[in-house]
Protein backbone atom coordinates (compact mmCIF):
# COMPACT_ATOMS: atom_id res chain seq x y z
CA UNK A 1 0.00 0.00 0.00
CA UNK A 2 1.66 2.91 -0.68
CA UNK A 3 2.04 6.02 1.82
CA UNK A 4 -0.67 8.17 2.40
CA UNK A 5 -2.50 10.06 5.30
CA UNK A 6 -3.05 8.11 8.29
CA UNK A 7 -6.54 6.39 8.91
CA UNK A 8 -6.71 6.47 12.92
CA UNK A 9 -8.85 4.01 14.30
CA UNK A 10 -10.15 4.60 18.04
CA UNK A 11 -10.27 1.53 19.83
CA UNK A 12 -12.99 1.85 22.51
CA UNK A 13 -15.37 -0.98 24.04
CA UNK A 14 -14.13 -2.52 20.87
CA UNK A 15 -10.33 -4.21 21.88
CA UNK A 16 -9.81 -6.93 19.38
CA UNK A 17 -9.16 -7.42 15.78
CA UNK A 18 -11.38 -10.15 14.44
CA UNK A 19 -14.86 -8.91 13.20
CA UNK A 20 -13.66 -5.16 14.13
CA UNK A 21 -15.15 -3.21 10.62
CA UNK A 22 -13.60 0.37 11.46
CA UNK A 23 -10.21 -1.54 11.19
CA UNK A 24 -10.67 -3.50 8.50
CA UNK A 25 -12.22 -0.61 6.54
CA UNK A 26 -9.54 2.12 7.54
CA UNK A 27 -7.25 -0.31 5.96
CA UNK A 28 -8.41 -0.63 2.66
CA UNK A 29 -8.27 3.33 2.48
CA UNK A 30 -4.43 4.06 3.76
CA UNK A 31 -1.67 3.43 6.72
CA UNK A 32 -3.40 2.77 9.75
CA UNK A 33 -2.63 3.94 13.16
CA UNK A 34 -4.68 2.69 16.29
CA UNK A 35 -5.16 4.18 19.05
CA UNK A 36 -6.70 4.09 22.96
CA UNK A 37 -7.05 6.23 25.07
CA UNK A 38 -7.13 6.44 29.04
CA UNK A 39 -9.76 8.68 29.66
CA UNK A 40 -9.66 10.27 33.34
CA UNK A 41 -13.30 11.52 33.16
CA UNK A 42 -14.30 7.91 32.29
CA UNK A 43 -11.38 6.52 34.65
CA UNK A 44 -13.12 8.51 37.69
CA UNK A 45 -16.49 7.69 36.65
CA UNK A 46 -18.66 6.92 39.78
CA UNK A 47 -19.30 3.20 37.66
CA UNK A 48 -15.63 2.65 36.75
CA UNK A 49 -13.41 0.16 39.11
CA UNK A 50 -10.05 -0.96 38.85
CA UNK A 51 -11.32 -4.83 37.79
CA UNK A 52 -12.74 -2.87 34.80
CA UNK A 53 -8.83 -1.72 34.08
CA UNK A 54 -7.26 -4.46 35.00
CA UNK A 55 -9.74 -6.49 31.72
CA UNK A 56 -9.29 -3.61 29.79
CA UNK A 57 -5.28 -3.89 29.54
CA UNK A 58 -5.32 -7.92 29.53
CA UNK A 59 -7.43 -6.94 26.52
CA UNK A 60 -5.04 -3.58 25.44
CA UNK A 61 -1.62 -5.55 25.39
CA UNK A 62 -3.03 -8.98 22.96
CA UNK A 63 -4.50 -6.04 20.64
CA UNK A 64 -0.89 -4.33 20.89
CA UNK A 65 0.57 -7.27 19.66
CA UNK A 66 -1.46 -8.49 17.35
CA UNK A 67 -1.49 -5.08 15.75
CA UNK A 68 2.13 -4.63 15.48
CA UNK A 69 2.83 -8.37 13.96
CA UNK A 70 0.61 -6.77 10.90
CA UNK A 71 2.95 -3.39 10.69
CA UNK A 72 0.39 -1.20 12.74
CA UNK A 73 1.06 0.69 15.97
CA UNK A 74 -1.24 1.35 18.83
CA UNK A 75 -0.56 4.25 20.43
CA UNK A 76 -1.78 4.69 24.10
CA UNK A 77 -2.20 7.99 25.44
CA UNK A 78 -3.72 9.40 28.85
CA UNK A 79 -5.99 12.80 28.47
CA UNK A 80 -9.26 14.12 27.31
CA UNK A 81 -10.71 13.73 23.99
CA UNK A 82 -10.46 15.86 21.77
CA UNK A 83 -7.21 16.95 23.00
CA UNK A 84 -5.53 14.11 21.99
CA UNK A 85 -7.02 13.93 19.13
CA UNK A 86 -5.89 17.63 18.12
CA UNK A 87 -2.27 16.78 19.44
CA UNK A 88 -2.25 13.93 16.95
CA UNK A 89 -3.98 15.79 14.04
CA UNK A 90 -0.78 17.54 14.64
CA UNK A 91 1.95 15.05 14.56
CA UNK A 92 0.37 13.22 12.02
CA UNK A 93 -1.82 14.85 9.91
CA UNK A 94 -5.02 11.99 9.50
CA UNK A 95 -8.16 13.61 8.42
CA UNK A 96 -9.88 10.50 8.82
CA UNK A 97 -10.70 8.96 12.31
CA UNK A 98 -12.52 5.47 12.68
CA UNK A 99 -14.48 3.78 15.45
CA UNK A 100 -17.56 1.65 16.65
CA UNK A 101 -20.63 3.37 17.60
CA UNK A 102 -20.66 3.31 21.72
CA UNK A 103 -24.01 2.72 23.79
CA UNK A 104 -22.92 4.06 27.07
CA UNK A 105 -23.27 6.36 29.77
CA UNK A 106 -23.50 9.94 29.31
CA UNK A 107 -20.06 10.69 30.55
CA UNK A 108 -19.00 8.72 27.30
CA UNK A 109 -21.96 10.09 25.08
CA UNK A 110 -20.88 13.68 26.19
CA UNK A 111 -17.44 12.85 25.02
CA UNK A 112 -18.77 11.63 21.70
CA UNK A 113 -20.23 14.74 21.46
CA UNK A 114 -17.18 16.58 21.84
CA UNK A 115 -15.50 14.93 19.42
CA UNK A 116 -18.00 15.36 16.90
CA UNK A 117 -17.52 18.73 17.46
CA UNK A 118 -14.04 18.94 17.26
CA UNK A 119 -13.97 16.78 13.90
CA UNK A 120 -16.71 18.93 12.39
CA UNK A 121 -14.26 22.46 13.15
CA UNK A 122 -11.22 20.53 11.79
CA UNK A 123 -12.95 19.07 8.77
CA UNK A 124 -11.93 15.48 9.71
CA UNK A 125 -14.57 12.45 8.60
CA UNK A 126 -15.47 10.68 11.39
CA UNK A 127 -16.85 6.81 10.65
CA UNK A 128 -18.86 5.44 13.42
CA UNK A 129 -20.14 2.18 12.58
CA UNK A 130 -22.45 0.06 14.62
CA UNK A 131 -20.62 -3.22 16.60
CA UNK A 132 -24.03 -4.98 17.56
CA UNK A 133 -27.72 -4.93 17.34
CA UNK A 134 -28.00 -1.38 19.19
CA UNK A 135 -29.71 0.89 16.09
CA UNK A 136 -28.93 4.80 15.97
CA UNK A 137 -31.33 7.28 15.86
CA UNK A 138 -34.37 4.31 16.24
CA UNK A 139 -37.98 5.74 15.67
CA UNK A 140 -39.59 2.47 15.98
CA UNK A 141 -38.99 -0.80 17.90
CA UNK A 142 -41.41 -2.65 15.13
CA UNK A 143 -39.05 -4.61 13.12
CA UNK A 144 -36.31 -4.50 15.24
CA UNK A 145 -35.92 -8.16 15.32
CA UNK A 146 -35.56 -8.77 11.88
CA UNK A 147 -32.58 -6.17 11.88
CA UNK A 148 -31.08 -7.65 14.75
CA UNK A 149 -31.13 -10.67 12.86
CA UNK A 150 -29.67 -9.18 9.65
CA UNK A 151 -26.55 -7.47 11.82
CA UNK A 152 -25.74 -10.85 13.13
CA UNK A 153 -26.13 -12.96 10.08
CA UNK A 154 -23.61 -10.54 8.20
CA UNK A 155 -20.38 -12.07 7.27
CA UNK A 156 -17.57 -11.64 10.35
CA UNK A 157 -15.24 -9.15 9.08
CA UNK A 158 -11.48 -11.04 8.64
CA UNK A 159 -8.71 -8.97 10.40
CA UNK A 160 -6.54 -7.14 7.70
CA UNK A 161 -3.19 -8.10 6.82
CA UNK A 162 0.33 -6.43 6.29
CA UNK A 163 -1.40 -2.83 7.25
CA UNK A 164 1.25 -0.18 6.40
CA UNK A 165 3.52 1.91 8.82
CA UNK A 166 2.96 5.58 8.82
CA UNK A 167 6.22 7.47 8.16
CA UNK A 168 5.25 9.99 10.51
CA UNK A 169 5.32 7.91 13.39
CA UNK A 170 9.38 7.67 12.89
CA UNK A 171 9.41 11.45 14.35
CA UNK A 172 7.57 10.79 17.55
CA UNK A 173 10.47 8.62 18.56
CA UNK A 174 9.83 5.34 20.33
CA UNK A 175 8.94 6.40 23.60
CA UNK A 176 6.06 8.35 22.18
CA UNK A 177 4.75 5.26 19.59
CA UNK A 178 5.47 2.31 22.91
CA UNK A 179 3.61 4.45 25.43
CA UNK A 180 3.42 1.57 27.64
CA UNK A 181 0.20 0.22 29.01
CA UNK A 182 -0.77 1.59 32.78
CA UNK A 183 -2.22 -0.27 36.00
CA UNK A 184 -5.16 1.29 38.47
CA UNK A 185 -2.13 3.00 40.57
CA UNK A 186 -0.39 5.23 37.77
CA UNK A 187 -4.00 5.99 36.69
CA UNK A 188 -5.55 7.01 40.10
CA UNK A 189 -8.35 4.44 39.65
CA UNK A 190 -9.65 3.37 43.09
CA UNK A 191 -10.89 -0.20 43.45
CA UNK A 192 -9.51 -3.44 45.46
CA UNK A 193 -8.27 -6.28 44.08
CA UNK A 194 -10.27 -9.15 43.19
CA UNK A 195 -8.33 -12.32 42.70
CA UNK A 196 -10.52 -14.46 41.31
CA UNK A 197 -11.62 -11.92 38.39
CA UNK A 198 -11.72 -12.89 34.59
CA UNK A 199 -8.13 -12.26 32.41
CA UNK A 200 -9.46 -10.19 29.32
CA UNK A 201 -8.37 -10.65 25.47
CA UNK A 202 -9.02 -11.87 22.43
CA UNK A 203 -7.54 -15.32 22.60
CA UNK A 204 -9.13 -15.88 26.15
CA UNK A 205 -12.13 -15.13 25.15
CA UNK A 206 -12.15 -17.60 21.76
CA UNK A 207 -11.02 -20.23 24.58
CA UNK A 208 -14.18 -19.29 26.58
CA UNK A 209 -16.38 -19.47 23.69
CA UNK A 210 -15.26 -22.73 22.86
CA UNK A 211 -15.54 -24.30 26.05
CA UNK A 212 -18.93 -23.40 26.33
CA UNK A 213 -19.99 -24.02 23.40
CA UNK A 214 -18.27 -27.78 23.23
CA UNK A 215 -18.53 -28.89 26.99
CA UNK A 216 -19.95 -26.70 29.99
CA UNK A 217 -23.22 -24.79 28.05
CA UNK A 218 -24.73 -28.41 28.07
CA UNK A 219 -26.31 -28.04 31.34
CA UNK A 220 -26.89 -24.29 30.56
CA UNK A 221 -30.71 -24.30 30.70
CA UNK A 222 -31.27 -25.88 34.02
CA UNK A 223 -27.26 -24.72 35.83
CA UNK A 224 -27.66 -21.13 34.90
CA UNK A 225 -30.35 -20.00 38.05
CA UNK A 226 -27.62 -21.57 41.01
CA UNK A 227 -24.89 -19.83 42.58
CA UNK A 228 -23.56 -23.17 42.79
CA UNK A 229 -23.61 -24.48 39.10
CA UNK A 230 -23.61 -20.90 37.69
CA UNK A 231 -20.29 -20.52 37.51
CA UNK A 232 -19.52 -23.28 35.33
CA UNK A 233 -23.12 -23.63 33.24
CA UNK A 234 -23.12 -19.66 32.25
CA UNK A 235 -21.56 -18.80 29.44
CA UNK A 236 -19.07 -16.31 31.23
CA UNK A 237 -18.64 -14.57 27.88
CA UNK A 238 -19.74 -11.21 29.46
CA UNK A 239 -17.02 -9.50 30.14
CA UNK A 240 -15.33 -10.28 26.54
CA UNK A 241 -18.88 -8.44 25.17
CA UNK A 242 -18.27 -5.65 27.42
CA UNK A 243 -15.12 -4.64 26.28
CA UNK A 244 -15.28 -5.95 23.07
CA UNK A 245 -12.79 -9.04 23.16
CA UNK A 246 -15.51 -10.83 21.32
CA UNK A 247 -17.70 -9.36 19.16
CA UNK A 248 -21.62 -10.13 19.63
CA UNK A 249 -21.68 -11.43 15.53
CA UNK A 250 -18.58 -13.60 16.67
CA UNK A 251 -20.58 -15.32 19.68
CA UNK A 252 -24.22 -15.64 17.85
CA UNK A 253 -22.79 -17.57 14.63
CA UNK A 254 -20.30 -19.65 17.15
CA UNK A 255 -23.41 -20.68 18.25
CA UNK A 256 -26.06 -20.37 15.61
CA UNK A 257 -22.94 -23.20 14.23
CA UNK A 258 -23.14 -25.35 16.80
CA UNK A 259 -26.58 -25.67 16.51
CA UNK A 260 -26.62 -26.71 13.42
CA UNK A 261 -24.30 -29.20 14.12
CA UNK A 262 -26.36 -30.98 16.68
CA UNK A 263 -29.27 -30.69 14.35
CA UNK A 264 -27.27 -32.63 11.98
CA UNK A 265 -25.95 -35.22 14.14
CA UNK A 266 -29.41 -36.14 15.62
CA UNK A 267 -30.66 -36.32 12.00
CA UNK A 268 -28.78 -39.47 11.47
CA UNK A 269 -28.71 -40.89 14.43
CA UNK A 270 -25.50 -39.48 16.09
CA UNK A 271 -25.22 -39.92 19.95
CA UNK A 272 -25.96 -36.39 21.39
CA UNK A 273 -26.75 -35.02 25.09
CA UNK A 274 -30.40 -34.27 25.07
CA UNK A 275 -29.64 -31.31 27.45
CA UNK A 276 -27.53 -29.37 24.15
CA UNK A 277 -30.63 -28.35 22.07
CA UNK A 278 -32.63 -26.51 24.89
CA UNK A 279 -29.17 -25.25 26.18
CA UNK A 280 -28.27 -23.46 23.24
CA UNK A 281 -32.22 -22.06 22.42
CA UNK A 282 -31.73 -20.24 26.22
CA UNK A 283 -28.38 -19.20 25.28
CA UNK A 284 -29.48 -17.71 21.63
CA UNK A 285 -32.36 -15.80 23.20
CA UNK A 286 -30.27 -13.47 25.66
CA UNK A 287 -27.72 -12.66 23.07
CA UNK A 288 -30.50 -11.27 21.28
CA UNK A 289 -32.12 -9.44 25.11
CA UNK A 290 -28.46 -8.10 25.30
CA UNK A 291 -29.06 -5.67 22.70
CA UNK A 292 -32.83 -5.15 23.24
CA UNK A 293 -31.85 -4.10 26.72
CA UNK A 294 -29.20 -1.73 25.60
CA UNK A 295 -31.15 -0.33 22.78
CA UNK A 296 -33.36 1.12 25.91
CA UNK A 297 -30.49 3.50 26.84
CA UNK A 298 -29.44 3.94 23.18
CA UNK A 299 -33.50 5.55 22.98
CA UNK A 300 -33.20 7.33 26.38
CA UNK A 301 -30.10 8.14 27.72
CA UNK A 302 -32.08 9.71 30.55
CA UNK A 303 -32.93 6.63 32.36
CA UNK A 304 -29.31 6.33 33.73
CA UNK A 305 -30.82 9.32 36.11
CA UNK A 306 -34.17 8.99 35.72
CA UNK A 307 -37.05 6.52 36.29
CA UNK A 308 -38.26 5.17 33.05
CA UNK A 309 -41.64 6.13 34.44
CA UNK A 310 -42.34 9.20 35.86
CA UNK A 311 -45.29 8.02 37.88
CA UNK A 312 -42.51 6.51 40.40
CA UNK A 313 -40.94 9.81 40.94
CA UNK A 314 -40.61 10.52 44.61
CA UNK A 315 -41.27 6.66 45.15
CA UNK A 316 -38.12 6.57 47.34
CA UNK A 317 -36.24 9.16 48.72
CA UNK A 318 -32.44 9.52 47.37
CA UNK A 319 -30.26 9.29 50.30
CA UNK A 320 -32.21 7.15 52.54
CA UNK A 321 -31.12 4.53 54.81
CA UNK A 322 -26.77 4.77 54.61
CA UNK A 323 -26.70 2.58 56.71
CA UNK A 324 -28.74 -0.28 54.65
CA UNK A 325 -26.79 0.80 52.00
CA UNK A 326 -23.76 0.38 53.99
CA UNK A 327 -24.41 -3.26 55.04
CA UNK A 328 -25.54 -4.44 51.43
CA UNK A 329 -22.26 -3.18 50.12
CA UNK A 330 -20.37 -4.85 52.53
CA UNK A 331 -22.30 -7.97 52.56
CA UNK A 332 -23.72 -7.65 56.13
CA UNK A 333 -27.00 -7.96 55.84
CA UNK A 334 -28.27 -10.61 58.10
CA UNK A 335 -29.09 -12.89 55.30
CA UNK A 336 -26.64 -15.44 54.23
CA UNK A 337 -27.37 -15.80 50.26
CA UNK A 338 -27.56 -11.90 50.01
CA UNK A 339 -23.94 -11.25 51.69
CA UNK A 340 -22.73 -14.69 49.79
CA UNK A 341 -23.62 -13.09 46.62
CA UNK A 342 -22.13 -9.93 47.40
CA UNK A 343 -18.78 -11.21 49.33
CA UNK A 344 -18.55 -13.45 45.37
CA UNK A 345 -18.69 -10.24 43.66
CA UNK A 346 -15.60 -8.31 45.41
CA UNK A 347 -13.38 -11.65 45.16
CA UNK A 348 -14.52 -12.20 41.29
CA UNK A 349 -16.74 -9.59 40.40
CA UNK A 350 -18.98 -12.11 38.46
CA UNK A 351 -22.19 -13.82 39.85
CA UNK A 352 -25.09 -15.13 37.81
CA UNK A 353 -28.13 -13.79 36.57
CA UNK A 354 -30.92 -14.70 39.34
CA UNK A 355 -28.56 -13.77 41.53
CA UNK A 356 -27.92 -10.26 40.73
CA UNK A 357 -32.04 -9.97 40.51
CA UNK A 358 -31.97 -11.02 43.73
CA UNK A 359 -29.51 -8.59 45.27
CA UNK A 360 -31.26 -5.47 43.10
CA UNK A 361 -34.30 -6.65 44.38
CA UNK A 362 -33.46 -6.94 47.73
CA UNK A 363 -31.88 -3.28 48.20
CA UNK A 364 -34.49 -1.97 46.16
CA UNK A 365 -37.62 -3.52 48.01
CA UNK A 366 -36.49 -4.91 51.00
CA UNK A 367 -33.94 -2.16 51.84
CA UNK A 368 -36.26 0.54 49.83
CA UNK A 369 -32.92 2.18 48.61
CA UNK A 370 -33.44 4.78 45.65
CA UNK A 371 -31.41 2.89 43.01
CA UNK A 372 -29.00 5.55 41.83
CA UNK A 373 -27.81 5.36 45.20
CA UNK A 374 -26.41 1.92 44.47
CA UNK A 375 -26.66 1.04 41.07
CA UNK A 376 -22.79 3.07 40.43
CA UNK A 377 -21.65 0.98 43.58
CA UNK A 378 -23.12 -2.44 41.87
CA UNK A 379 -21.68 -1.23 38.45
CA UNK A 380 -18.19 -1.26 39.75
CA UNK A 381 -18.49 -4.70 41.15
CA UNK A 382 -19.72 -5.98 37.92
CA UNK A 383 -16.44 -6.80 35.69
CA UNK A 384 -18.98 -7.39 32.63
CA UNK A 385 -21.05 -3.63 33.54
CA UNK A 386 -22.47 -2.94 30.34
CA UNK A 387 -24.40 0.55 30.95
CA UNK A 388 -27.47 -0.53 29.11
CA UNK A 389 -28.12 -3.53 30.45
CA UNK A 390 -27.29 -2.49 33.74
CA UNK A 391 -29.50 0.53 33.97
CA UNK A 392 -32.54 -1.05 32.52
CA UNK A 393 -32.61 -3.79 34.67
CA UNK A 394 -32.02 -2.23 38.11
CA UNK A 395 -35.16 -0.46 37.35
CA UNK A 396 -36.73 -3.40 36.07
CA UNK A 397 -36.00 -4.98 39.72
CA UNK A 398 -36.94 -1.69 41.39
CA UNK A 399 -40.33 -1.53 39.94
CA UNK A 400 -39.65 2.04 38.28
CA UNK A 401 -40.26 0.73 34.65
CA UNK A 402 -44.01 0.95 35.23
CA UNK A 403 -44.35 -1.36 32.77
CA UNK A 404 -42.54 -4.92 34.20
CA UNK A 405 -44.01 -7.56 37.22
CA UNK A 406 -43.28 -6.60 40.63
CA UNK A 407 -40.48 -9.23 41.33
CA UNK A 408 -39.71 -8.93 45.00
CA UNK A 409 -37.25 -12.02 46.01
CA UNK A 410 -37.45 -14.07 49.04
CA UNK A 411 -33.43 -14.34 49.81
CA UNK A 412 -34.88 -17.21 52.47
CA UNK A 413 -36.33 -19.15 49.51
CA UNK A 414 -33.79 -18.41 47.30
CA UNK A 415 -31.14 -19.87 49.56
CA UNK A 416 -33.20 -23.03 50.11
CA UNK A 417 -34.24 -23.30 46.30
CA UNK A 418 -30.76 -22.30 44.89
CA UNK A 419 -28.25 -23.75 47.72
CA UNK A 420 -29.91 -26.29 49.09
CA UNK A 421 -26.54 -27.62 50.69
CA UNK A 422 -25.31 -24.45 51.34
CA UNK A 423 -21.73 -24.64 49.68
CA UNK A 424 -22.28 -21.02 47.93
CA UNK A 425 -22.89 -19.32 51.28
CA UNK A 426 -20.29 -21.49 53.41
CA UNK A 427 -18.08 -20.14 50.52
CA UNK A 428 -18.11 -16.88 51.00
CA UNK A 429 -19.63 -16.42 54.62
CA UNK A 430 -17.19 -18.55 56.51
CA UNK A 431 -18.59 -17.64 59.82
CA UNK A 432 -21.53 -19.48 58.84
CA UNK A 433 -19.30 -22.64 58.31
CA UNK A 434 -20.52 -24.04 61.36
CA UNK A 435 -24.32 -23.86 61.24
CA UNK A 436 -26.16 -26.64 60.60
CA UNK A 437 -27.86 -26.72 57.08
CA UNK A 438 -31.27 -26.69 58.50
CA UNK A 439 -30.43 -23.11 60.05
CA UNK A 440 -28.41 -22.01 57.01
CA UNK A 441 -30.98 -19.61 55.60
CA UNK A 442 -32.06 -18.13 58.49
CA UNK A 443 -29.17 -18.44 61.43
CA UNK A 444 -30.57 -16.46 63.75
CA UNK A 445 -33.28 -19.17 64.62
CA UNK A 446 -30.25 -21.06 65.44
CA UNK A 447 -31.48 -21.82 69.83
CA UNK A 448 -28.96 -19.79 71.82
CA UNK A 449 -27.39 -22.55 73.45
CA UNK A 450 -26.59 -24.17 69.69
CA UNK A 451 -24.89 -20.36 68.73
CA UNK A 452 -22.93 -20.93 72.25
CA UNK A 453 -21.53 -24.61 71.14
CA UNK A 454 -21.07 -23.87 67.68
CA UNK A 455 -19.08 -20.84 68.37
CA UNK A 456 -21.41 -18.58 65.98
CA UNK A 457 -23.09 -15.68 68.15
CA UNK A 458 -25.88 -13.78 65.76
CA UNK A 459 -25.24 -10.03 65.97
CA UNK A 460 -21.98 -10.61 67.00
CA UNK A 461 -20.07 -13.07 64.46
CA UNK A 462 -22.64 -12.62 62.04
CA UNK A 463 -25.20 -9.26 61.97
CA UNK A 464 -28.91 -10.58 62.83
CA UNK A 465 -31.25 -9.13 59.69
CA UNK A 466 -31.38 -5.91 59.22
CA UNK A 467 -34.94 -5.79 58.17
CA UNK A 468 -37.74 -8.23 58.82
CA UNK A 469 -38.58 -9.83 55.38
CA UNK A 470 -42.08 -10.43 55.44
CA UNK A 471 -42.78 -7.25 56.67
CA UNK A 472 -40.33 -5.15 53.95
CA UNK A 473 -42.18 -7.60 51.72
CA UNK A 474 -45.80 -6.56 52.27
CA UNK A 475 -44.79 -2.67 52.56
CA UNK A 476 -42.85 -2.81 49.19
CA UNK A 477 -45.67 -4.52 47.31
CA UNK A 478 -48.16 -2.54 48.79
CA UNK A 479 -46.71 0.71 47.75
CA UNK A 480 -45.62 0.19 44.54
CA UNK A 481 -48.84 -1.61 43.54
CA UNK A 482 -50.90 1.47 44.95
CA UNK A 483 -48.78 3.27 42.74
CA UNK A 484 -49.40 1.30 39.59
CA UNK A 485 -53.22 1.83 39.86
CA UNK A 486 -53.15 5.28 39.18
CA UNK A 487 -54.26 6.89 36.05
CA UNK A 488 -51.08 8.13 35.60
CA UNK A 489 -48.86 5.40 36.01
CA UNK A 490 -51.46 3.69 33.43
CA UNK A 491 -50.58 6.56 30.90
CA UNK A 492 -47.01 6.69 31.42
CA UNK A 493 -47.15 1.86 31.19
CA UNK A 494 -48.23 3.07 27.64
CA UNK A 495 -45.43 5.46 26.72
CA UNK A 496 -42.88 3.03 28.06
CA UNK A 497 -44.09 0.04 26.02
CA UNK A 498 -44.34 1.92 23.06
CA UNK A 499 -41.11 3.51 23.14
CA UNK A 500 -39.07 0.39 24.29
CA UNK A 501 -41.07 -3.04 24.80
CA UNK A 502 -40.17 -5.85 22.61
CA UNK A 503 -42.43 -6.74 19.55
CA UNK A 504 -42.55 -10.48 19.31
CA UNK A 505 -45.38 -10.42 17.11
CA UNK A 506 -44.18 -7.91 14.68
CA UNK A 507 -47.22 -6.49 14.53
CA UNK A 508 -47.55 -2.76 14.41
CA UNK A 509 -48.96 -1.12 17.83
CA UNK A 510 -52.19 -1.31 17.13
CA UNK A 511 -52.54 -4.10 15.85
CA UNK A 512 -51.10 -5.98 18.74
CA UNK A 513 -53.34 -3.78 21.41
CA UNK A 514 -56.12 -5.87 19.75
CA UNK A 515 -55.51 -8.80 20.78
CA UNK A 516 -55.61 -10.19 24.64
CA UNK A 517 -52.45 -10.55 26.40
CA UNK A 518 -51.11 -11.16 29.80
CA UNK A 519 -50.10 -7.99 32.14
CA UNK A 520 -46.62 -7.56 32.03
CA UNK A 521 -45.69 -9.23 28.98
CA UNK A 522 -42.82 -7.20 28.52
CA UNK A 523 -41.65 -7.69 31.78
CA UNK A 524 -42.09 -11.12 32.86
CA UNK A 525 -40.22 -12.60 29.41
CA UNK A 526 -37.48 -9.91 29.83
CA UNK A 527 -36.96 -11.23 33.10
CA UNK A 528 -36.44 -14.59 32.54
CA UNK A 529 -34.58 -13.85 29.04
CA UNK A 530 -31.85 -11.39 29.84
CA UNK A 531 -28.83 -11.42 31.49
CA UNK A 532 -27.40 -8.74 33.11
CA UNK A 533 -24.16 -7.94 32.04
CA UNK A 534 -23.81 -11.17 31.33
CA UNK A 535 -26.51 -11.43 28.18
CA UNK A 536 -25.26 -14.90 28.15
CA UNK A 537 -24.88 -15.60 32.04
Amino acid sequence: MSEGRPQLVWFKRDLRISDHAPLAQAAQRGPVVGLYVYEPSQLHSAEFDACHLDFINDSLAELREALARRGCPLLIRVGECPQVLQDLHTQLGFRTLWSHEETGLEVSFARDRRVAAWCRAQGIDWHELPQCGVIRRLRSRDGWAARWEQRMSAPLVAPPEGLSTVAALRDLGEVAVRHPILGAAALGVAGAPRPEAQRGGERRGRAVLQSFLSERGVDYRRGMSSPTTGFEACSRLSAHLAWGSLSLRQVHQACEQRRAAIDEARAVGAPVDPRWPGSLQSFSSRLRWHCHFMQKLEDEPRIEFENFSHAFDGLREPGAHPERLAAWCAGRTGYPLIDACMRALHSGGWINFRMRAMLVSFAAQHLWLHWRDFAPFLARQFIDFEPGIHYSQVQMQSGTTGINAIRIYSPIKQAQDQDPEGIFIRRHVPELAAVPTAFLAQPERLPSALQQRLGVCIGRDYPAPIVEHASAYRAARERIGALRQTAQARAEAERVLARHGSRRSGLPDSERRRRPRRPDADAGAATQLTLWGDPAA
